[in-house]
């Protein structure tokens, strides 16, 4: 009698959760299981406990689905917003430091990690996922570390081309951490870790890049 008691309260809590929020969590859990190729809407449908009409009205094709699970997790990998401006080298670095910590925080998360690995083994099969991926996440986080690192050159903080500075602040901050965290070769570094990673790219950009009018 337990066992149907806590099974009827499980069902009775699922209910209540959205719909549109069931079903982006059961089409995200499926791609992850089965590969967004092999995921039906009819299977998602399922797992959301709702009928593919509704389905199709309250989120849309397998494809929109997949743009929808992915927005929600790559706003993670967006620029964090309320940092403040630098006004000499020494905020810069300070204000560095602070964004790659956020970053690495953020973009190391576990289901950040798992987007990654779908957009990876889904490449050949299902481009869209790379191309969401990109367009929704990876490619507004650079264009926004290019807008700082020309704000910074603009004020005679740095002196260097603003994408080639991002690029080698992302280089500095990750190194072969992606890779290894993609490959599950190593854990998920810690807050002092993040932080420690941060002081060093942002020592590293300033050394490679110094104030405007003068060689570092």
């Amino acid at each position: 009698m337990a066992a149907k008691s806590t099974g009827g309260t499980r069902r009775e809590e699922a209910d209540e959760t959205p719909a549109r929020q069931r079903i982006l969590d059961a089409a995200f859990s499926a791609f992850m299981e089965r590969g967004f190729a092999e995921t039906s809407t009819l299977e998602i449908a399922t797992r959301a406990r709702v009928s593919k009409r509704e389905l199709y009205a309250l989120v849309g094709s397998k494809q929109e689905m997949l743009a929808a699970c992915i927005g929600e997790r790559a706003r993670r990998l967006q620029m964090p917003a309320g940092l403040p401006e630098p006004h000499d080298r020494e905020s810069l670095a300070r204000a560095l430091e602070a964004l790659g910590t956020q970053l690495l925080h953020e973009i190391s998360d576990p289901t950040v990690i798992a987007v990654f690995r779908l957009a990876i083994a889904e490449a050949a099969r299902a481009p869209e996922v790379a191309q969401a991926l990109n367009s929704l996440g990876v490619e507004p986080s650079r264009a926004a570390l290019r807008e700082k690192m020309s704000r910074a050159r603009a004020a005679g903080l740095l002196s260097g081309d603003p994408a080639e500075m991002a690029e080698h602040f992302s280089g500095l901050l990750w190194g072969n951490l992606m890779t290894a965290l993609l490959l599950r070769t190593a854990e998920r570094p810690t807050p002092r870790e993040f932080a420690q990673r941060a002081k060093t790219a942002a020592a590293g950009l300033l050394q490679l890049y110094g104030p405007a009018g003068r060689v570092p």
